[in-house]
């Protein structure tokens, strides 16, 4: 069988493997983005959406623990976009393998990027992404992540804001019902969630079949660490200069 194929009937049938990187011989991220490729086709053909992009393993702070060094990008669809009501929203982890929570800063595009990249935000927004690993322990390479959408399995996007400056002094606080668990700050992702967006626009030209576009939200990155959830769990954030979210997990 075909990593791609694999791919496929695994996002079909949601389950945990063994790594690719170990059954797939000399496996690059370069041959595992082509095959989240055709994975992207397979679900653009069954009318799955592009709505924005995911940029991963942006917080050094965690490339020593996963053991993976460089950041990665997935793609993020309508099925996967959730839009908080009132700071809140209901998140459905069927279909999700080993779920984790990540606080993120997430941007609206006006525009394609290019010169200033502040010039081509619409609006920025507190996301929190529940990304998922199909490989058991979490135990992955660069090349696992870039075959598997970047481990993308939800977006929660908050309340739109204006663009401000001094993202890297954003702190976020997460908490397991009311006790509070994690924090960190802006600057964790490569330096700030702006120079995280820039290292995505670098990574995408590498990926001419891919450009950003105007109106996709692009989330840059975990805060915090992660955190594995469960259905029946409430988790809630408080972010610097942005409404919080409380999420339900059912």
């Amino acid at each position: 069988m075909k990593l791609e194929e694999e791919l496929i009937g695994l996002h079909d049938t949601p389950r945990e493997v063994a790594p690719f990187s170990q059954r797939y011989a000399g496996l690059t991220p370069a041959a595992g983005y082509a095959a989240a490729q055709r994975l992207h086709a397979h679900r653009l053909a069954r009318g799955w959406k592009p709505v924005g992009r995911k940029i991963g393993f942006t917080n050094r702070t965690l490339w020593d623990r996963y053991g993976v060094h460089e950041p990665m990008w997935g793609w993020v669809y309508d099925r996967t976009l959730i839009e908080a009501r009132n700071d809140q929203a209901s998140v459905a982890l069927a279909g999700l393998v080993q779920p984790r929570i990540e606080p993120e800063i997430a941007f609206k595009l006006s525009r394609p990027p290019r010169g200033d990249l502040a010039d081509c935000i619409e609006w920025m927004a507190h996301s929190v992404e529940i990304v998922q690993c199909h490989h058991p322990q979490w135990k992955v390479t660069i090349a696992d992540c870039t075959a598997d959408n970047g481990l993308h399995g939800r977006l929660i996007v908050g309340a739109a804001i204006p663009l401000s400056d001094n993202l890297g002094q954003v702190e976020a606080r997460l908490f397991k019902g009311d006790r509070l668990l994690d924090k960190g700050v802006g600057a964790n992702v490569l330096g700030g969630p702006m120079l995280s967006l820039a290292h995505l626009v670098e990574l995408l030209s590498k990926h001419p079949d891919a450009p950003l576009r105007a109106g996709e939200i692009i989330t840059t990155g975990v805060l915090t660490d992660a955190h594995p959830v469960a259905r029946g769990e409430t988790w809630r954030t408080e972010v610097t200069g942005f409404p919080g979210l409380t999420l339900t997990f059912v």
